[in-house]
């Protein structure tokens, strides 16, 4: 298993990165986290070699004092040579819930990240469709995808991609313009996207999975999974995050957390080597889960 992946063709990329959406608050109800903290989880993330974050501008508390991008800018700026900053862009947050924005309104959405995040070029811009979990299956982007494509144009995007997107959305975008990464729900127990993978890794495209050790949930209470994890002496969490980058070569991590500790834990996972005995036991994970809700 190689660490490293060529984003877009050109970028080097460190396959295990970091998620930012969990540095000002815990959870998307919990309480504001302490930007000192979210500072100091970002400069080890750094130290340990993860060069890849992923964040967005409406990453924020609820009361919008703790927002991801400025703690990044705060903690990170100036920033180091091959530092890659992902963001998204298309859902508008406000008083009475959430929105899609048209794509007259992205302009003003980029240069609210290139702002917060003290950038001139977005390394990787995702158009995040949708403003819940569920991928709009039959939603048109090519208005929005043309908007940020032009962005591209004029050297204020280095790359484009997508976020919670089916096939027929990334066929409508690759006809606009280069994607070179799409970034879906998808982890050990939850494959419903393994077809949009396997595009991906027949087109050099990253996968970059949001939720990769079940978005919190008990989707990873798994005898399987935890057998697997004693043979290695690692956490299920471990486990579930190596699988990710096992699976596939195009597969990015981007686990995120408020938590050095747990950021530590998390980074360990990139030197767990799976078995294939390992895989076949983990396979049946996901088919006995599918037994269980037919």
């Amino acid at each position: 298993m190689t660490n490293e992946f060529r984003l877009g063709g050109d970028v080097p990329i460190n396959r295990l990165g970091f998620g930012a959406m969990r540095l000002p608050q815990g959870g998307w109800n919990g309480p504001p986290r302490d930007p000192e903290t979210g500072r100091a989880v970002l400069r080890r993330a750094v130290d340990l070699g993860v060069n890849h974050i992923d964040t967005a501008e409406f990453y924020r508390s609820n009361d919008g004092a703790v927002r991801a991008n400025v703690l990044i800018r705060e903690a990170l700026h100036p920033y180091q040579r091959g530092l890659i900053i992902a963001t998204k862009v298309g859902p508008v947050f406000g008083p009475n819930g959430s929105s899609e924005a048209p794509a007259a309104d992205l302009r003003a959405l980029v240069e609210g990240n290139l702002k917060t995040l003290g950038l001139d070029r977005l390394d990787l811009v995702y158009l995040r469709m949708g403003s819940r979990m569920g991928v709009p299956h039959g939603a048109s982007l090519g208005e929005r995808f043309e908007a940020l494509a032009r962005l591209r144009e004029e050297g204020l995007i280095r790359h484009l991609a997508l976020s919670n997107v089916d096939a027929a959305h990334l066929a409508e975008a690759r006809a606009i313009a280069p994607v070179a990464a799409v970034q879906n729900n998808f982890n050990i127990a939850k494959r419903d996207d393994a077809a949009v993978l396997d595009t991906c890794a027949k087109s050099g495209i990253a996968f970059v999975p949001f939720g990769p050790m079940g978005s919190g949930h008990t989707d990873l209470n798994d005898d399987r999974i935890a057998k697997v994890a004693a043979r290695h002496d690692a956490t299920v969490s471990q486990i579930a995050l190596a699988w990710l980058l096992t699976v596939s070569p195009v597969t990015l991590a981007i686990p995120g957390t408020g938590s050095v500790a747990h950021l530590e834990e998390n980074v360990r996972a990139g030197s767990i080597s799976l078995t294939a005995n390992d895989l076949a036991e983990l396979a049946l994970t996901a088919s006995s889960r599918e037994n269980t809700h037919a």
